[in-house]
């Protein structure tokens, strides 16, 4: 039955009939009255410190996706070629105006840690409020160990004497201890690194694009047609992948209301600006063979700005190693920033009840989710560990696009439901932002699945092993309580 409402209520939510599904005026009505879940999360204090201005969430937006920049978005390139690559990323471009509105909306609304849970929750009843919090979960628990890897790749590269794994899992231990020691630190360090990072790509850009040529953006631009479009679509994801976190740091901004807005529109620009110009500087020096593999017949690399300095600086410049060096700043960046948006979206899990209560509590003297953020850091070591790069960045993608869809069905659920919910920022070209984004979400769902069958089965086992868990147990305890 959740499967039904899921995938029917966009379309009585956009349209406002209910010619097929009669069950929606009950499921309706339902959600006309507050759960008990929204009451106690409304009528309690929040505990976490209110410190982020503007500027910081700008931070926050811009570092949890910036190293999406650095590695992994050129594998796409592989798949597609340049003109596949182009137009996935064009139409995640599209997802991610169309979503970051929309999505705004309900931060600005509802400013709380769980993100897309505490919106699914409201919305669409503790069910699907559940599914949408533990693909938030997911995400932004997988992401981290992928960027981990590419740190412990770039540190080995400058000290060979050391392990990757090693490398990755002390990077690990520090910042989970920077995140518990206050976000404010937390958020400050994630400024600056950031700064670093957004101006190192735009020196690269300045150091490629006066060797630019437009005929290589067409060399085997289109190797393996519309089929490599959509085996793009992870990788152009990965531009962008871990934006949403902005909203979970919510409940921790100096007026939300206002500042959320702020900090989730000027980070989606600077993204959109980064994605360009890296993505034709890079490829435009010598091809998108050239920032793929390494040498002919070589195994594809995930790190494409250092291959394209080399075809302009060469190996031994000096510009070369210290663009190397201020480019672990962009993998810094998001790993911190992430690890900081995965700890409060496993708060309020435990928060509520639904995962042990004990990540839930706040560390008496720092202020900080110090349990989830300790757990979630054991979850990445062990993932990291497998070594399995690219399917880790698959799953978190997974998450990702199934809370994109949720979040959309949430909003627009809201705006009928709850007509006077005051709304601080409201998306425009309503419903156009949310369904656009609803629609785009879907498709390149569909697109994962059909490309990436064993994954899939992976990532939704992880979901309906968790659902079941929930409905039997959970959400019993919780009614009984």
């Amino acid at each position: 039955m959740q499967c039904v409402l899921l995938f029917a209520l966009p379309i009585e939510l956009a349209t406002g009939f209910l010619p097929i599904f009669p069950i929606f005026k009950s499921y309706k009505q339902c959600n006309c009255i507050m759960t008990d879940l929204s009451r106690e999360s409304i009528a309690s204090t929040p505990l976490l410190s209110r410190t982020l201005g503007p500027v910081m969430l700008w931070g926050l937006g811009v570092g949890y996706v910036i190293s999406g920049m650095y590695f992994g978005w050129n594998l796409g390139l592989a798949e597609g070629g340049t003109y596949g690559m182009a137009i996935a990323t064009f139409f995640t471009i599209i997802l991610y105006i169309s979503f970051t509105f929309s999505y705004t909306e309900l931060a600005c609304a509802i400013p709380r840690a769980g993100g897309v849970f505490d919106y699914a929750t409201r919305a669409l009843g503790k069910d699907l409020g559940f599914i949408a919090g533990a693909a938030q979960i997911i995400e932004f628990v997988f992401a981290p160990p992928a960027i981990a890897a590419a740190i412990g790749a770039y540190f080995v590269y400058f000290f060979p004497q050391f392990s990757i794994s090693g490398i990755a899992i002390t990077v690990y231990i520090i910042f989970t201890a920077l995140n518990i020691y206050g976000v404010k630190a937390a958020a400050v360090f994630e400024l600056v690194i950031t700064i670093f990072a957004v101006l190192e790509l735009l020196l690269f850009s300045g150091i490629t694009l006066p060797h630019f040529k437009f005929s290589n953006l067409q060399l085997h631009a289109f190797p393996h047609g519309w089929v490599g479009v959509w085996a793009s679509i992870p990788f152009a994801i990965w531009f962008f992948l871990g934006l949403e976190g902005v909203a979970n740091v919510a409940e921790e901004a100096v007026n939300p209301k206002r500042n959320v807005m702020l900090g989730f529109g000027s980070a989606l620009l600077t993204l959109i600006v980064l994605c360009v110009l890296v993505f034709i500087s890079a490829i435009g020096v010598g091809g998108w063979e050239s920032i793929v593999y390494p040498s002919p017949g070589a195994s594809p690399s995930d790190s494409p700005l250092p291959l394209a300095l080399l075809q302009v600086t060469g190996k031994s410049g000096l510009v070369y190693h210290l663009l190397i060096s201020i480019g672990l700043m962009g993998l810094v960046a998001s790993f911190h920033g992430i690890i900081l948006a995965s700890g409060r979206a496993s708060f309020e899990f435990g928060k509520v009840g639904y995962i042990p209560k004990v990540f839930g509590k706040i560390h008496p003297k720092f202020k900080t989710p110090a349990n989830a953020l300790l757990v979630n850091m054991v979850i990445g070591i062990i993932a990291l560990l497998t070594g399995k790069t690219s399917e880790i960045i698959t799953i978190s993608c997974f998450g990702a696009l199934s809370l994109y869809f949720i979040s959309m069905i949430s909003l627009l659920a809201l705006r009928k439901n709850e007509p006077f919910l005051p709304r601080p920022f409201r998306v425009p070209l309503f419903p156009y932002f949310p369904v656009i984004a609803l629609i785009i979400s879907a498709i390149f769902l569909v697109a994962m699945v059909t490309l990436n069958i064993t994954l899939a089965l992976i990532y939704f086992s992880i979901l309906a092993v968790s659902y079941l868990w929930f409905h039997f147990f959970v959400k019993n305890n919780l009614n009984a309580a």
